[in-house]
């Protein structure tokens, strides 16, 4: 398993994660052999937003001894008050489902405390206003939970929040046809119903908001990877053609802040399949046929899909192209995580000797040699 740092939050995170909605309703049998797999696959992070008691208390009683073992993400504001998922601003209630969940795992603390679908200007109101974001951090002085995070489907206003300083992680909704699909766009209709028209780049608001979350050392994990299987579908994809799971757990680690992917699985076997991810070539990941058609020739904009290699003097150029975009958001205070992460490289921007091979293969026109030296001349 590969780990990444979440932030500033000292914890790291495996890069495949677990959605655990899947185990809702299950037998314990099902979750227990799910929990058990995934932590001997080195699985350490998974989301857990269901409100009712029986999933908690399953989950809770397979992770047993081994709690310590998992980073759970557990919702501040997910609520079953009509017997069914629901949400809920009132401050009460939100604790009283929080301590619900502590008492259901059997369990002291939780890692991440979410705060549970923000996706629109009155959730963010109501959280300040309703003292729900005054909780949270009480929560964490005290020690009862770790971090503070958000799960939001909409980039503007999870960069609000996000600009608050509040939160430590975000969950957000990444796959190839949400990051192409205008930001006011309810990503949640399904994928039917959103014009191919609209395919035609990488939304700009959404691609800032992953670089702001690296440049501010915000961790992003991610839910919808594989657009709740339609992207697995020539038939349901929006792009007619099926991508594969590795292609659509590639996408989302390649966006900048991403550390973790959640899965969601019912089985030892779909664990297996989910961590197979880290055995697949550079080919199998590839994503790039399917981002090309859509994404247009010329459009300048870096995708870091790595088609652009090799270099002849082993330039990571996608890795040297995700650091500049992140370090131009304000050249001023370039931050030192991002400064260290590119002085780490084997090679940098100052070793190009501006050969023209990566320009030649890169699908979307991208200036690499300029980049190069922008790179070299900003760090």
């Amino acid at each position: 398993m590969d780990y990444r740092k979440i932030g500033k939050t000292g914890l790291s995170a495996s890069v495949i994660g677990l959605g655990s909605e899947h185990l809702d309703n299950k037998p314990y049998a099902v979750v227990e052999e799910t929990i058990h797999a995934a932590l001997d696959q080195g699985i350490n992070i998974m989301d857990l937003f269901m409100p009712g008691d029986e999933v908690r208390q399953n989950i809770g009683k397979a992770l047993g001894n081994r709690r310590k073992e998992m980073i759970i993400q557990g919702h501040i504001g997910s609520v079953d008050l009509s017997e069914q998922y629901d949400v809920s601003r009132d401050l009460a209630t939100c604790q009283h489902y929080f301590e619900k969940l502590l008492k259901n795992l059997d369990t002291d603390y939780i890692d991440v405390g979410m705060l549970f679908f923000m996706d629109s200007d009155e959730a963010l109101e109501q959280i300040f206003a309703n003292g729900i974001v005054d909780y949270a951090l009480e929560l964490k002085r005290k020690g009862i939970i770790r971090a503070i995070g958000t799960s939001s489907h909409n980039p503007v206003v999870a960069r609000k929040l996000l600009e608050t300083g509040v939160v430590d992680l975000m969950m957000f909704s990444i796959n190839p046809a949400f990051d192409m699909t205008p930001a006011g766009t309810d990503v949640l209709s399904t994928m039917e119903e959103l014009s191919e028209q609209q395919y035609v780049t990488i939304d700009p608001v959404r691609a800032e908001l992953y670089k702001y979350c690296e440049q501010q050392e915000i961790a992003i994990t991610v839910m919808k990877t594989l657009g709740g299987g339609r992207l697995l579908s020539a038939e349901h994809s929006p792009f007619k053609k099926a991508m594969t799971v590795a292609q659509c757990v590639h996408y989302a680690l390649t966006r900048p802040g991403v550390v973790s992917t959640m899965i969601g699985c019912q089985s030892a076997k779909q664990v297996e399949e989910a961590v197979g991810y880290l055995h697949t070539t550079e080919q199998q990941r590839d994503y790039m046929e399917i981002i090309r058609n859509y994404q247009g020739e010329g459009s300048g904009q870096c995708v870091y899909c790595n088609h652009c290699q090799p270099c002849p003097v082993d330039i990571d150029i996608a890795m040297v192209n995700k650091y500049l975009d992140i370090a131009l958001l304000d050249t001023a205070n370039v931050p030192p995580s991002i400064r260290q992460h590119y002085n780490a490289l084997p090679a940098t921007g100052a070793d190009c000797i501006a050969c023209g091979s990566c320009e030649d293969k890169c699908p979307f026109s991208v200036p690499i040699i300029r980049n190069m030296e922008r790179a070299r001349d900003l760090f």
